[in-house]
């Protein structure tokens, strides 16, 4: 006879893969799936992902962890949490994507933010609009991407126009097909991640959308981070579970890192680096080219951040080793970084693909500086992972500027995050505590949380914040001259990089 334990879905739709994890009430997994689908680049800056293959690897992953945690359970709600402004245009009636998903990291539409820029200082009302979504006209945010797939997919803004479309970012696609078309919904968090939606009013902004000539129509309903999302449909997995939180990535490992009083920060390292600091219940504009974003919203009530990105973190060690050979396994990359005690004036910027915060640069490329005929891998391999750590540093040097609130101690997750020489560093070149968490896949078990809160596993912020464990932590051991003498050397590479 099975038991009746409850337990929770989590949906981790990610950049590079699809997983789904099934937690109990202590937060501890008692099941995990992840399967990897394809990047695309169809040109220089863009990045594409197949829809379908979206959907295929999250279901795989789902049916498996369902299967897996039969014996352990019931599973009695779902949360999904995903990739942040990747964009999907699909057909209303059939589900059937009109075109591949514009990720996130995507730029194709740098020229137009250009002038788009020239119209914003031309328009105050325009300005206006966009400081009311929090963020800024760039290539990176939803609403460039829809604008673009209305423009250059055959008779697409026609069937716009005609109601025959609907678009979300990739909770709402998955929400549509695990509902089965019942439900076209998004929470606050992925709302306020489009450029079209006014994180004040908390509401979508009709200014934004008639400049960017995006039909009402297409847009999702926005409802709390924990609210009815309906049903996953019975044939789906075998079994009716109701979806009953949704949270971005990265503001669901804010949540899954218990920071819930204003002060708190994480920084999640994977892909890309993401640093989100909880502000509490009133947004503050940044004046160091930062984020304001929605941290997460539950009964009606608002809780903003201040976000800064990185676009490339993982994706710089990837490169080593796919793009350049240079290794074959993190064991042999190890053993590199072991062998040096210091950068010896190597450093990488890597950006493949632009700046993220403080720079928003979407036209620069990367560089390597301070090469030397006495560089050798090793150079290398520590020159991509301190990267990381210096732009974890402008990052925090600018929430500081903005918010006025010194940082003591910086939670931290992702898969790089299992790299203690990573950890060390970032310790030492921020001068703060470093503290990674017993359970570092913080991004599924935030939407666990509020799938879990909105059904009564979990009855308080508070209870989810004794569920927080430290699993280790570093503390800085570096000396202030030789940090000094790091951070001016990264700073110059930035400059070589942005001339």
């Amino acid at each position: 006879m099975m038991s009746e334990t409850p337990l929770i879905l989590a949906i981790d739709q990610g950049t590079t893969s699809s997983r789904a994890m099934v937690f109990n009430s202590s937060g501890e997994t008692v099941a995990t799936a992840q399967y990897a689908f394809e990047q695309f680049y169809p040109a220089n800056g863009w990045v594409e992902h197949d829809p379908e293959e979206i959907w295929q690897t999250t279901l795989r992953a789902c049916t498996e962890v369902v299967s897996q945690s039969v014996s352990h359970g019931k599973i009695i709600s779902a949360g999904i949490t995903n990739q942040r402004e990747t964009t999907l245009v699909w057909d209303r009636r059939t589900g059937t994507p009109v075109y591949n998903a514009i990720v996130w990291q995507d730029r194709r539409t740098s020229d137009q933010c250009l002038t788009y820029q020239r119209d914003v200082e031309q328009k105050p009302s325009l300005g206006s609009a966009i400081r009311k979504t929090g963020l800024r006209l760039d290539p990176y945010f939803s609403a460039t991407k829809v604008k673009w797939i209305l423009d250059n997919v055959h008779n697409a803004r026609d069937r716009a126009l005609a109601g025959e479309l609907i678009f979300g970012t990739v909770d709402t696609f998955l929400i549509w097909r695990l509902t089965q078309g019942a439900k076209h919904l998004t929470d606050a968090t992925n709302a306020s991640r489009t450029l079209l939606f006014d994180i004040h009013e908390k509401q979508w902004s009709q200014t934004l959308l008639d400049y960017f000539d995006i039909p009402q129509a297409l847009l999702p309903e926005v409802l709390d981070s924990a609210a009815d999302y309906g049903q996953i449909h019975e044939s789906i997995f075998g079994l009716e579970v109701p979806i009953r939180g949704v949270a971005g990535d990265q503001q669901s490992a804010l949540f899954g890192q218990a920071c819930f009083d204003s002060g708190m920060a994480k920084s999640t390292y994977g892909t890309g680096c993401f640093m989100i600091l909880n502000t509490g219940e009133k947004p503050i504009a940044s004046n160091h080219d930062l984020l304001t974003t929605i941290a997460y919203q539950l009964d009606s009530t608002t809780t903003y951040a201040l976000e800064g990105s990185i676009f490339n973190a993982g994706t710089t060690v990837q490169w080593l080793r796919d793009q350049l050979g240079l290794f074959q396994d993190v064991d042999e990359m190890e053993s590199h970084l072991n062998s040096l005690c210091n950068n010896e004036g190597v450093y990488i910027v890597p950006a493949f693909t632009g700046l993220g915060a403080p720079y928003w640069n979407p036209n620069v490329r990367g560089l390597i500086n301070g090469l030397t005929r006495n560089t050798h891998p090793g150079h290398l391999f520590r020159a991509a992972i301190e990267s990381v750590c210096y732009q974890t540093h402008d990052l925090i040097d600018a929430m500081f500027h903005d918010s006025q609130t010194p940082l003591t101690n910086l939670r931290v997750d992702g898969g790089m995050t299992v790299n203690h020489h990573l950890l060390q560093f970032l310790a030492d070149i921020l001068n703060v505590e470093v503290t990674r968490p017993e359970t570092t896949e913080t991004t599924a078990l935030g939407v666990c949380f509020l799938a879990g809160l909105h059904v009564g596993v979990f009855d308080s912020l508070d209870s989810l914040s004794k569920q927080w464990r430290p699993a280790v932590s570093f503390s800085p051991k570096m000396q202030d001259e030789l940090r000094k003498s790091n951070l001016k050397g990264w700073r110059h590479a930035v400059d070589q990089c942005l001339l």
